[in-house]
């Protein structure tokens, strides 16, 4: 029986498992896909504190080796559900795995647009974080598409390094707090593209515009861009863990700050769990808080 099941090997579920290893715990990770998550899209990282610059991949390589280094073992596998009990089990395609403490790393995806091209520009003038990316955009011209917060905020972001920002939204009216929406007003390098939707990427290696269809005049228009910043929200995979762990609306796992679920013995880390600020640091920071606590339950 191991002593922790790290569900998911991205930056947490890999922090997770380089903090429980050198704690003496073994450790199996489960992952459906590839390890590294949704970073190894991202060309470059120059956010990570103590590190200049890095590939997304390389980045993730190095938690890989690192954790492998330590004796942790990665299984490729589709988790189906998860069972309490004096021992915690862990339902997968394949089988069955049991353990003493399990840690939910799933993460989230980004929701993408579904456009031809959008997967091969990503990198190449598509992103879907203002933050991890704004910078290099400096003193050119962008656009953000959504209507939430999120891209309110990255819109603010942006318009501190770039030229000039479009803020695309497919209604008259945004979702996000209406005192951001005034920030934005004030900025006279934003330009609002209301009422307006995304159909087509343009551009042949790299994004060069979009052309955007008007919802009230039934017109197409190309608005020329060096990069478009999609923010329409995301979607964490955690069905498979309901109704077991506590989800809120949105499908996150109900968890603080010291990553404890509903369920004594199961924590979640990193972008899965409910919380503000989604980013590299923070995914980090979670798996070492999960993984200590994963530690003292498996004592």
């Amino acid at each position: 029986m191991t002593d922790i099941i790290i569900i998911g090997a991205g930056t947490a579920g890999l922090s997770a498992a380089i903090y429980a290893l050198r704690a003496g715990k073994s450790v199996l990770l489960m992952e459906q896909l590839t390890y590294g998550g949704q970073i190894i899209n991202t060309p470059e990282v120059e956010n990570y504190p103590g590190i200049k610059s890095i590939s997304g991949f390389d980045f993730a390589q190095g938690l890989y080796e690192q954790a492998e280094a330590l004796g942790a073992e990665l299984k490729y596998e589709q988790v189906t559900g998860i069972d309490d009990g004096e021992v915690k089990k862990v339902k997968t395609s394949s089988g069955e795995y049991e353990c003493k403490a399990i840690i939910l790393a799933t993460g989230a995806k980004n929701r993408p647009l579904g456009l031809d091209k959008e997967t091969e520009f990503i990198g190449n003038g598509i992103s879907y974080c203002a933050t991890c990316d704004g910078a290099f955009f400096k003193g050119r011209v962008v656009a953000v598409n959504g209507g939430g917060n999120t891209a309110l905020e990255d819109a603010l972001f942006l318009s501190n390094y770039c030229k000039k920002v479009y803020l695309i939204h497919r209604r008259d009216e945004f979702r996000g707090e209406a005192k951001q929406v005034d920030k934005l007003k004030e900025k006279e390098n934003i330009e609002f593209v209301l009422n307006a939707t995304i159909t087509e990427l343009l551009g042949e290696d790299e994004l060069s515009g979009v052309r955007v269809h008007d919802k009230l005049s039934g017109e197409d228009k190309d608005i020329e861009l060096d990069g478009l910043f999609i923010a329409i929200g995301q979607m964490p995979e955690n069905a498979a863990f309901a109704p077991l762990i506590e989800l809120d609306k949105g499908g996150y796992i109900v968890a603080g700050e010291d990553c404890r679920t509903n369920v004594a013995g199961i924590f979640a880390a990193g972008d899965c769990r409910t919380k503000t600020v989604r980013q590299l640091t923070t995914a980090a920071a979670d798996g070492a808080v999960a993984a200590l606590a994963a530690c003292a339950y498996a004592d």
